[in-house]
């Protein structure tokens, strides 16, 4: 079936879901968009420009490949220090960039060559950004490596004119200095979507540091595609301020409060959205500490239906005293 008649018979352009493969080769089909292997299982790096390795060590036996399918054959790409692939609705892309000149430094040349790519190519419009890094709460005040890397993206930013994506900022700990994004983008426009019980990041104040975070709660794609909503980390935040410092289950339970505020939200524009997460929605959740592990996984069998798939990875939320931070897709 190809692209057209797989979307007008409610097919969706975008497929992710978690895999358990020995290689990941085995994985990049002709219509596979994209690959992600995650922590020292993975291997770092494969001769296709469609698989990206994470080093974000999973916190399970057996940590699965996230794999996006298109609804269309792929044309995998590298321009430069940019690589990815494209089909015919949408364009993953990825970069890294090492901190020689410090982390702003890093994310204005990283957003810098991203939009410089947008502008030259079919796929304009950002819908969703993940961000990795090392540190990420390390310095203090304005110095705080989260802090200058909203200053450097903010900078990067400068030249795109539509509105922000969805996105994901999250600290590694693997001593690498090197800022890794990577994005989706499609040739239409998406509809971001906030929360009402949050501040928009963007219009966070000062004390957050001297640029607010760039990014919306959520995306909805181009309703043509029939993409999975897009959710942007999500932690214990409401309003702007940090909820239950040091409290892991109290910060759980208020991340899927404002799951279920931005699912309210999102369904009043695509009212085909589940109301609940499922079998078609995959989450990423990120914890500080290994040892909250099995805590969490036992809140989060409580919480979702046992056929909504979840990896956890073990990372720093770019908030020191919160302690998890969930992202995923839902429906499509």
């Amino acid at each position: 079936m190809n692209a057209a008649a797989c979307l007008a018979t409610g097919g969706t352009a975008l497929r992710p879901r978690y895999v358990a493969a020995r290689d990941p080769r085995t994985l990049l089909g002709p219509d596979t968009l994209a690959v992600f292997g995650f922590g020292d299982a993975a291997p770092r790096t494969l001769d296709d420009p469609r698989y990206l390795h994470v080093a974000l060590q999973p916190l399970q036996d057996v940590a699965p490949f996230e794999v996006w399918h298109a609804a269309s054959p792929v044309q995998p790409w590298r321009a430069g220090a940019l690589a990815g692939a494209t089909s015919a609705e949408l364009e993953f892309g990825w970069i890294e960039c090492a901190e020689t000149d410090g982390i702003a430094a890093a994310a204005e040349q990283a957003y810098r060559a991203i939009v410089t790519r947008l502008g030259n190519a079919r796929m304009p419009h950002l819908l969703r950004m993940w961000n990795y890094f090392d540190a990420i709460t390390a310095g203090e005040g304005d110095a705080e490596r989260y802090r200058q890397f909203c200053v450097g993206r903010v900078a990067g930013l400068r030249d795109y004119a539509h509105p922000f994506p969805a996105g994901t900022a999250i600290g590694r700990r693997d001593g690498r200095r090197t800022l890794q994004v990577y994005w989706l983008a499609a040739r239409d426009p998406g509809q971001p979507l906030e929360n009402p019980r949050q501040v928009p990041a963007w219009d966070y104040p000062r004390q957050y540091g001297p640029r607010p975070p760039s990014f919306a709660r959520a995306m909805l794609g181009p309703a043509e595609l029939r993409l999975p909503l897009m959710l942007s980390g999500t932690a214990a935040v409401v309003g702007h301020a940090s909820h239950h410092p040091d409290d892991i289950a109290a910060q759980l339970q208020e991340s899927f409060r404002n799951f279920d505020a931005l699912l309210t939200r999102a369904r009043g524009q695509a009212p085909a959205l589940p109301e609940r997460f499922g079998g078609d929605s995959l989450l990423k959740v990120y914890l500080r500490h290994a040892h909250d592990t099995a805590s969490v996984e036992a809140q989060l069998d409580n919480q979702l239906d046992a056929a909504v798939p979840r990896l956890l990875l073990q990372a720093e939320v770019c908030r020191r005293e919160l302690l998890i931070e969930i992202d995923g897709f839902h429906g499509g």
